[in-house]
């Protein structure tokens, strides 16, 4: 069986999130673990670990890659990061659930196409998700 290397690796910084859930790593983790659902992912792992006196981090381990988040709630900063392989999972759709659910006021983010020679870099649209009650 021949496999592809070809992968999608969304990155953001999102700024203006509110402190209490950058400091909450038992709610990102249920966010994140969500998120990972809500892309088609499939996930093997969750590790997360809430710092004092704030922050956060939260790293849920797919079979097809990860989904990370790194919070700084004194600065309402927040690190995010998707990476997928293959063509079935939408890494951008687990961005787009994790900036609905923590609303930033500011977003800045990269898209890479990997594993296909040089890395192609593009801006994704970030789109509040709809989510369901």
């Amino acid at each position: 069986m021949e496999y592809s290397t070809f992968g999608r690796h969304v990155a953001v910084d999102a700024w203006g999130v509110d402190f209490a859930l950058l400091d909450n790593a038992d709610w990102l983790k249920s966010q994140m673990v969500e998120a990972a659902e809500v892309c088609g992912a499939t996930v093997l792992s969750v590790q997360a670990k809430q710092f004092e006196p704030q922050g956060a981090t939260v790293l849920v381990l797919l079979s097809e890659s990860h989904i990370s988040i790194h919070t700084y709630p004194e600065r309402g900063f927040a690190a995010l990061d998707c990476y997928t392989c293959g063509e079935t999972v939408d890494p951008q759709l687990a961005i787009d659930h994790m900036i609905s659910v923590l609303k930033p006021q500011t977003v800045q983010a990269k898209k890479l196409i990997r594993g296909l020679g040089d890395i192609l870099v593009e801006t994704p649209t970030i789109r509040q998700a709809e989510l369901v009650k």
